[in-house]
């Protein structure tokens, strides 16, 4: 029987090797980070933003190609949301190039993201991809001579995950973007995050928002954290990474207080996707370069955009719809550059919330021929920041 008929969310094989923690975020801990939330401190902070994820995790122990231990998904971001067809205006950067995002030669062509953003493992891109055209036509918003040219972005969990299996297929991308909705965002071991490592802790699924004083405006950050070596790792300024050595990822069962490296994890390996939105009013030239200051929030953690890692990041702003409109005369509103500043700020810092709630939120997991990777210990976190007096009360 092929694994994928049993791809139920199977807790129970995601075995942890420490206690369980309840799953605070960031400001529960009481880090602290500058700048002020939306109501929900997530990218659907900005209204008409839809996330959904697919999560697989099926399977325990040896691996066998094509059979498992499986450790993936896949996530699915609207703009608009699912029921829209209404493209928006977007820019994107690649802040190191060894990853995959589809669609983005479009993007910079035509300044306009059509549809979703997707975010899986490497290797199933190009399915992905297949099923965001065939659930558009599904969804008969597409003519005999339309085309389409989806935006999918990848990092990569082949060492959790058996990710030369295939297990992810068309059913579960559609799956991802039937289940999007607005609200509270899921986060942590989730959709495309599900076998993802940050800084040799468990990564994931991270989501942050900022209010943008002033102007009124909002902007949201969803990551899939998924690069990092430990030692640079750094929360609030904290160097954490050098605090907290230990927990490094291990074949299980891992020495009692002590682990080791392993091959398939090395340091310089890994990637992060970042989609940020807004409801500002901008262009694509300026979204691109909202879509650059992503990277400054992920230098604030650490980040090195290492030789092996995929760091690719992509803007948009639900402002202006119907700006795409084949006849007549658009109308078109922008915020003007002297007024960008707050924004970026608002940027770099919901990226760093974002990707620590992304550590915060996944726990420990062990995956693929027995390989665990921890948790970040929110206790032992805590302790960190206070001895840095960088805890608030």
């Amino acid at each position: 029987m092929k694994v994928h008929a049993l791809l139920l969310v199977l807790m129970a094989a995601t075995v942890a090797a420490a206690p369980a923690q309840r799953r605070e975020r960031a400001r529960d801990l009481g880090i602290p980070l500058e700048g002020t939330p939306g109501p929900l401190d997530a990218i659907t902070d900005v209204a008409g933003v839809e996330v959904g994820h697919r999560t697989l995790i099926a399977g325990a122990g040896k691996l066998v190609v094509g059979k498992g231990p499986v450790r993936t998904g896949v996530t699915a971001l609207f703009p608009r949301g699912k029921a829209s067809d209404d493209p928006v205006f977007a820019g994107w950067f690649a802040m190191n190039g060894n990853g995959e995002m589809t669609g983005t030669t479009w993007v910079e062509e035509s300044g306009f993201l059509w549809g979703p953003v997707m975010i899986t493992n490497t290797h199933s891109v190009g399915v992905v991809r297949d099923a965001v055209i065939q659930w558009v036509v599904r969804q008969g918003r597409m003519a005999h001579d339309e085309w389409s040219l989806p935006v999918v972005a990848e990092t990569w969990d082949g060492g959790l995950n058996d990710i030369n299996g295939f297990h992810v297929t068309k059913e579960d991308a559609w799956a991802a973007m039937d289940s999007a909705r607005g609200g509270p965002v899921v986060e942590g071991s989730v959709g495309g995050g599900t076998g993802m490592v940050c800084n040799r802790f468990k990564g994931g699924i991270g989501t942050a928002s900022r209010r943008v004083a002033g102007d009124g405006y909002r902007v949201g950050v969803l990551v899939q954290c998924n690069y990092g070596a430990r030692t640079p790792l750094r929360i609030a300024g904290v160097p954490v990474g050098r605090e907290i050595p230990d927990l490094l990822p291990c074949r299980a069962p891992c020495a009692a207080g002590r682990s080791a490296r392993d091959a398939r994890l090395a340091d310089d390996v890994g990637s992060i996707i970042i989609v940020v939105a807004t409801d500002a009013p901008l262009l694509p030239h300026q979204l691109k370069r909202i879509a650059k200051r992503a990277a400054l929030g992920v230098g604030r953690m650490g980040g090195l955009a290492a030789h092996s890692s995929g760091d690719i990041f992509i803007a948009f702003s639900t402002a202006n719809p119907h700006a795409s409109r084949d006849s007549g005369l658009a109308q078109i509103a922008m915020a003007p550059d002297e007024r960008i500043t707050p924004l970026f700020e608002a940027t770099v810092q919901a990226t760093e919330e974002a990707i620590v709630n992304a550590m915060l939120a996944a726990g420990t997991m062990t995956g693929a021929d027995d390989l665990t990777v921890y948790a970040l210990p929110h206790d032992r976190l805590r302790e960190v920041l206070r001895r840095y007096n960088r805890l608030n009360p």
